[in-house]
């Protein structure tokens, strides 16, 4: 004879959920118990507002006369306007440059950079099409804002044996409206 085919059997016991439901909720009342003991504040103590002090009253004060204007008073004769002042352009300083070379693979440039870094010298990599020439990495110290300070990286760098050339850059101001 075949056997029945077995169902699973429920068993008995509960879930762990309300357990945990109960052990959250005991925890952060014990948890607001001591703050309040810690802190010394209770949020549940009733606070009784005090009284605003009451300002007397400003007396009343006599209202401005609005400005009179005439048309024929108010524009000027014959003289001629004045003219507008020049704005004065902001003077953007010059940013420079070292820039140590120039190469067609990435992983020269990458190379030096690296020789740069080790240096303590802090060089980004430019890379530029040329067109029929090909791309060229641009290995570049800088920005220098000063000049003292291009010409001791620049002594830096001719102690070591790379060869550098200076750069100068303008920054492209941008007009507001």
């Amino acid at each position: 004879m075949a056997k029945p085919a077995s169902r699973p059997t429920k068993r008995g016991g509960s879930s762990a959920f309300p357990a945990m439901l109960i052990g959250l909720s005991i925890g952060a009342i014990l948890a607001a118990i001591v703050a309040i003991w810690v802190t010394g504040n209770n949020p549940f103590k009733s606070i009784v507002p005090q009284p605003a002090p009451v300002a007397a009253p400003a007396p009343p004060s006599k209202p401005e006369a609005a400005p009179n204007f005439d048309f024929y008073e108010v524009l000027p004769g014959d003289a001629p306007a004045p003219a507008p002042a020049a704005q004065d352009k902001p003077v953007i300083p010059e940013v420079f440059y070292l820039q140590a070379g120039a190469f067609q693979s990435p992983a020269d440039a990458d190379n030096l950079k690296a020789q740069l870094a080790l240096l303590g010298l802090e060089a980004v990599i430019q890379t530029s099409d040329q067109g029929d020439k090909g791309v060229f990495h641009r290995v570049r110290v800088g920005p220098l804002s000063a000049m003292d300070e291009v010409e001791r990286t620049r002594s830096l760098l001719t102690l070591n044996n790379i060869p550098v050339t200076l750069v100068r850059e303008t920054p492209q101001s941008q007009e507001t409206p």
